[in-house]
């Protein structure tokens, strides 16, 4: 037997969580949100529409988007996107090993 959990913020209703998280980071390496979408076999549409409902959630943008051309085109994460995401993901980090502690208490 093992734990598994997840963990997501929420206001009213989900705001962020492992999916979105995942797909930021996959933007942040690839420069692209078009290739971030295929990295993880999810459409680019779907991508574009998770990203533009979390933006109006959170209130802020999490990808600027240079318009395309000679040297536009591609994604970058923003600055409050880059403190959400690491937020995050020391909050996750933190909650898995506390989890992981209590699991061992309690079923090791």
């Amino acid at each position: 037997m093992h734990l598994a959990w997840k963990l997501w913020l929420e206001t009213e209703g989900k705001v962020f969580g492992p999916g979105p998280a995942e797909l930021l980071e996959h933007v942040a390496r690839s420069g692209s949100l078009r290739k971030a979408a295929g990295e993880l076999d999810m459409s680019y549409s779907k991508a574009y529409w998770t990203l533009r409902a979390l933006e109006d959630r959170l209130g802020f943008p999490l990808l600027t988007r240079p318009v395309g051309g000679m040297s536009g085109g591609g994604s970058t994460l923003t600055t409050e996107a880059l403190d959400l995401l690491t937020r995050y993901r020391a909050l996750e980090a933190e909650a898995e090993v506390t989890l992981e502690e209590l699991f061992a208490k309690h079923f090791g």
